[in-house]
């Protein structure tokens, strides 16, 4: 796998860092952005080539282009993915959340990694991916008993959106990747979850690899298997 290149935005814990050290394993050039310094990401600079970027917030359009600026002397890369989203508030239903709450998760799980999508867009090497890490909860087939309903229409706001950014490039080299990493034990997806990150990310990143070459998008979990819309 040497010389793939990956962006991942948001890796400062959880997935986002165990991203990274699975990237870093199988032999890639890991770009790994967080907001703050965060300790347990530099541990990793002697894992492999790993270049860390702070101070970069994905609802902040200039610090985005700022990221961008940085990396156009460098190669293409082969898979950007963005990893930062929140669950404020996750269990008060839609109807009661305060409405700049709501707007603020919508933001940052569905506008933003939309909008760094179109800003790195030319920045994607061919047959490259752009993977955006989602939700099961965002499938409005599979919302049957409700709960977590700003989170879940953030996620599906997400989904359907990405649809729309594939299609308005469709004729790109690229495709879109939409992932589910399972419910996973971090700080958004508790104690009660089902899987270690381990085995999240070793799930992921081999999905990643696997559709490499992918045109349009596709709604994947971390075991390969589709998620219905």
């Amino acid at each position: 796998m040497s010389g793939r290149r990956a962006l991942i935005v948001g890796a400062s814990r959880g997935l986002g860092l165990g991203l990274v050290r699975r990237f870093l394993e199988r032999g890639w050039d890991v770009t790994a952005t967080v907001r703050t310094p965060s300790a347990a990401l530099t541990d990793l600079v002697n894992a492999g080539p790993l270049r860390i970027v702070t101070g970069i917030d994905i609802d902040d359009d200039a610090a985005v282009a700022g990221l961008k600026r940085s990396c156009t002397d460098r190669p293409a890369f082969d898979v950007v993915f963005v990893v930062a989203g929140v669950a404020t508030q996750a269990g008060i239903p839609a109807g009661q959340m305060p409405r700049d709450v709501a707007t603020a998760i919508y933001q940052t799980n569905a506008l933003s990694p939309i909008r760094l999508a179109e800003a790195f867009h030319r920045c994607i090497a061919e047959d490259g991916l752009i993977v955006l890490m989602t939700s099961k909860l965002g499938s409005v087939s599979l919302n049957r008993g409700g709960g977590w309903g700003s989170y879940r229409a953030s996620k599906a706001a997400l989904n359907t959106l990405a649809r729309s950014f594939a299609g308005q490039h469709s004729g790109a080299r690229w495709g879109v990747l939409l992932m589910h990493p399972g419910w996973v034990r971090t700080d958004l997806g508790g104690r009660r979850a089902t899987l270690d990150v381990d085995t999240s990310v070793r799930g992921t990143v081999a999905v990643v690899e696997d559709q490499r070459g992918l045109r349009g998008c596709r709604f994947l979990d971390y075991t390969g298997a589709t998620v219905p819309w």
